[in-house]
């Protein structure tokens, strides 16, 4: 897809943290400064069948140093999982994010940790931002056991039941009638807390989204759909792959909003309106217009049905760390020195996570089958017996 193409879419559309000891995470304060700031969005939102949020977005230079710094902490972690990834240290499937950190640190920005999240397997990012640590991350990466998911997930599956984050899925759309599940849990619970299920461009053509939409719709269930358009479903771009890729209609009797997704203020304020609208009328579909760096996987140079013009008008153009560092300047909240300290910061503490990562021990084989199956139902169901499973394992 041409830049012009692209770019089309927009257009329509300092406190350090503690030590890794401390269980490093997001959200720590780097500003205790809550003046009160507004910024209208980069564009405008466009709605169908509802109103629009207003443009003018409430802020603090608290939260937009947060933000600069979440943003920065997610790009690094995602540059270092592609080092680690070409050393062989991460093996598998692992899709990274840089270019989307927007969407994961202003929907949260917009929510609590009541409210629940379900993604596909571009995930790293979306654990991070409800509160998990580096080291969780790159040691499941790595496969060991202080891994989120204790070295069994890998890059496709983390998880974070504390947070209401259920995880990040390797089978396209799958997530999707999981999140309106959720959503049904929350309704009869009747928590006032609602579901973001988040899903790509790629998947927005299955067949189950409809399915689970229908019945959410007819059951008001407080299910958010965010589908994360970077315009691209693995090798082939949005316009070769659906008819109609205005994904924020697809509802058709569902209302839909797009947004800017590499603008963090912009997914806040979208993700806050949805949340009220989810909450009093039932669900709701966001379209992030958004964009990765990296190809769909580690496997994919992401080069070869894009150009790397392309790729460098976005980041020149959109970059969602970028802006951000543009509003903190402007509005004369940190000095360049400041940001490039802040940047320096996050690069040791991700080095330090990694080397960390690296001392976690592997999974006991003895473990493999533990917390797969339910008592009763795992590999005895096919006659085996686990001392002679663990007899057969290296």
């Amino acid at each position: 897809m041409a830049l012009s193409r692209l770019s089309s879419f927009s257009s329509s559309s300092a406190a350090v943290l503690k030590p890794l000891t401390a269980a490093l995470s997001l959200h720590r304060p780097i500003s205790t400064d809550t003046t009160p700031l507004t910024i209208e969005t980069s564009v405008p939102f466009t709605s169908h069948q509802c109103e629009s949020p207003s443009r003018s977005v409430e802020t603090t230079p608290k939260e937009l140093l947060s933000f600069f710094r979440d943003m920065a902490v997610m790009r690094r972690m995602e540059i270092a999982a592609d080092s680690l990834y070409k050393a062989k240290l991460i093996r598998g499937f692992c899709h990274l994010y840089d270019g989307q950190e927007a969407v994961a640190v202003g929907m949260e920005a917009a929510i609590t940790k009541k409210d629940c999240i379900i993604t596909a397997y571009r995930d790293h990012c979306t654990f991070l931002g409800r509160g998990g640590t580096l080291l969780e991350i790159f040691a499941e990466l790595m496969g060991r056991k202080d891994g989120c998911s204790k070295g069994k997930g890998g890059s496709m599956h983390f998880y974070k039941k504390d947070a209401n984050f259920y995880g990040g899925h390797g089978i396209v759309g799958a997530q999707i009638p999981l999140g309106c599940g959720l959503a049904f849990a929350q309704k009869y619970a009747k928590d006032e807390t609602v579901t973001f299920a988040l899903y790509g461009d790629g998947a927005a053509n299955q067949g189950q989204l409809f399915e689970a939409l229908n019945i959410a719709a007819l059951w008001d269930l407080p299910a958010i759909l965010v589908c994360e358009n970077n315009h691209y479903g693995m090798g082939t771009a949005e316009w070769r792959a659906a008819k109609s890729p205005a994904y924020y209609k697809r509802g058709d009797y569902v209302p839909g909003l797009k947004v800017d997704g590499m603008d963090v203020l912009a997914v806040k304020q979208a993700c806050k309106f949805a949340k009220e609208h989810a909450l009093k009328n039932g669900p709701i579909i966001l379209e992030m217009d958004t964009y990765r760096y990296h190809g769909h996987s580690m496997s994919d140079p992401g080069s070869t049905y894009r150009t790397r013009d392309e790729i460098s008008g976005v980041r020149q153009e959109r970059d969602p760390i970028e802006r951000v560092r543009k509003l903190i300047l402007t509005h004369d909240l940190a000095t360049e020195k400041e940001l490039k300290d802040i940047e320096k910061e996050v690069r040791k503490e991700v080095d330090d996570a990694i080397a960390q990562a690296k001392e976690s021990p592997l999974p006991e084989p003895s473990e493999l089958f533990a917390y797969v199956y339910a008592k009763g139902m795992g590999v005895e169901s096919f006659g085996a017996d686990r001392k002679e499973v663990r007899a057969t394992l290296p």
